[in-house]
């Protein structure tokens, strides 16, 4: 499958090296040989010429937020309503977000605050591309939050802090607030570079705190695959 990466966003530059970019942490997730990636760099106004340009696109994670006056962020939103139907789309973090607002919902920058560390999700409604049963623990990382989901869209995950966690579109476009992506040791320094800058020393402390955990990144990671190949899971 030729699967495009949009790249809206990029981690700490001082982090990039030791962890790589967000593609490349999608590629290690699921498999470097799994498929013919191609990246675009759409945060600097980089997107694909159709898209039927790709079988698949994954949008990225980014510090943005979708609301922001950004020369790139309403030529996305087009694709993603051009591409809804004719290639499979998976949105993370931004991604989710920005899918959610493109296809009709409401994402804003919420007076909850926060959500950082291990996060554990209920599954609200499985799906045949699914594996395994009970909630799902992914990392979290963000303030913006979708608050109306768009017209039709069915809620697959949900916590309390974050009760639309995990959408599906319909026409082969699903997307998740957390990040699957992120291995535990780039969580961590990711925490630890925005300590006291986003994060009080408590709520960095027990964000960390959380990462003792198993998560439930590989297995999310299979979903993703499962999906993006039309094909249910295995176990």
């Amino acid at each position: 499958m030729r699967l495009g990466i949009l790249k809206t966003g990029a981690p700490p530059e001082a982090l990039q090296e030791r962890f790589g970019d967000y593609p490349a942490m999608m590629r290690q997730l699921l498999g470097q040989e799994a498929h013919d990636y191609v990246e675009f760099a759409v945060d600097a106004g980089r997107l694909p010429a159709s898209p039927e340009a790709c079988q698949a696109y994954l949008v990225t994670g980014s510090s943005a937020g979708v609301y922001e006056d950004l020369p790139w962020i309403e030529p996305l939103k087009d694709f993603l309503r051009q591409a809804r139907g004719r290639s499979r789309l998976v949105g993370i973090c931004f991604g989710h977000q920005i899918m959610a607002e493109a296809f009709g919902g409401q994402v804003i920058k919420s007076p909850k605050g926060w959500g950082v560390g291990l996060h554990a999700y209920e599954v609200l409604a499985a799906e045949p591309w699914m594996e395994g049963d009970g909630p799902v623990a992914l990392a979290a990382s963000h303030q913006d939050q979708v608050v109306r989901p768009p017209a039709g869209a069915r809620v697959l995950g949900a916590r309390a802090f974050t009760p639309y966690a995990m959408l599906d579109y319909g026409d082969g476009a699903i997307s998740m607030q957390p990040h699957p992506e992120f291995a535990p040791d780039y969580a961590r320094a990711l925490i630890e570079a925005r300590r006291g800058s986003r994060y009080s020393d408590g709520q960095a402390d027990a964000a960390v705190a959380s990462y003792e955990a198993p998560d439930d990144r590989q297995r999310v990671g299979r979903w993703i695959s499962n999906f993006l190949e039309g094909s249910s899971a295995t176990a």
